[in-house]
């Protein structure tokens, strides 16, 4: 059986290193994981005012992630902490109370950055922020990914024996973690359509 994982890239750079790393993930996935990147540039910023009348963008993004059977986050990590286009994608996704397309999606987070750390703190505040929205989170293996321009190709390719590796395995873990999340999980969530 094939799973339709959706993608969130938290950077919107279009030369992003998180986008190249999507892209190495996106390869080195298992067969039964079909990877779909959920765009997050178009949403407006987030606004109570229009939650109950939102723009087509946001109807989108939420319904994308309803139709994805587990998600992905693969983002940089900003001042310590959770880029603001993603976060803003998170509220909106989330919204309005009651209607929290997040609940009982397995997920799994990642990223990359040029220094040494990766991306360990914007993990610690997405786990937070994804446990409050009932989003079963593959816990380990944990992946900070330090990028190096001679280790990735712009076309996903891993030039690390050992890189490629350890993001195969990532992949795999992820898989199974689906496997169990989704074999557990009853259709419905109370206060959720």
């Amino acid at each position: 059986m094939t799973h339709r994982i959706g993608y969130l890239i938290g950077s919107l750079a279009s030369d992003s290193i998180n986008r190249i790393l999507a892209k190495a993930l996106v390869r080195l996935a298992p067969p039964s994981l079909e990877l779909v990147e959920i765009p997050i540039r178009d949403l407006p910023l987030y606004n109570r005012d229009d939650e109950l009348e939102p723009v087509a963008a946001v109807t989108v993004f939420k319904s994308a992630v309803e139709n994805a059977e587990g998600l992905l986050l693969v983002s940089p990590e900003y001042n310590r902490s959770i880029p603001g286009a993603l976060k803003n994608a998170i509220d909106w996704g989330s919204r309005p109370w009651g209607h929290n397309s997040f609940a009982r999606k397995p997920t799994g987070i990642i990223g990359a950055s040029t220094g040494a750390i990766g991306t360990a703190v914007m993990q610690s505040s997405m786990r937070s922020v994804l446990s409050f929205l009932n989003a079963p989170q593959l816990n380990a293996p944990e992946a900070y990914t330090t990028f190096r321009p001679e280790v990735f190709g712009v076309a996903g390719e891993v030039h690390d024996a050992d890189t490629e590796k350890f993001l195969a395995h990532y992949m795999e873990e992820y898989a199974a973690f689906v496997e169990r999340v989704l074999s557990l999980t009853a259709p419905g969530h109370v206060g959720d359509r």
